[in-house]
């Protein structure tokens, strides 16, 4: 399994880590990674879904990466692999976050404490 990320090009993995920083900045890691998780059976139907849907998509939003996101969902490897992104960049913001807090209760105490 660790060696599935590989089969991506670097360009889908950078794309797919942008995603994964979004996704964590707006708090939406459980929500994505039960879609990813519950969505992966029916990955190909959904990716084919956004190609058909595409034209309707750019004509109202600039989407550059559009069509790669859409040929990355239909991959299951490409879905593991932003799930597994998703996880480690919670993880590190939560981590960032208790070590925050436990400088902020030492300065709290102050110097003498």
């Amino acid at each position: 399994m660790a060696s599935e990320p590989a089969t991506l090009a670097a360009e889908d993995l950078a794309l797919l880590e942008r995603l994964a920083q979004r996704v964590v900045t707006l708090r939406m890691e459980v929500p994505a990674i039960l879609a990813l998780e519950g969505g992966s059976p029916v990955s190909l139907l959904a990716g084919q879904t956004m190609i058909f849907f595409e034209p309707l998509v750019q004509a109202l939003f600039r989407l550059p990466d559009y069509r790669r996101y859409a040929l990355l969902v239909e991959r299951r490897e490409a879905l593991r692999a932003l799930a597994g992104m998703i996880e480690r960049l919670a993880d590190e913001r939560e981590a960032a976050r208790g070590r925050e807090a436990a400088a902020r209760r030492a300065a709290r105490r102050g110097p003498g404490a």
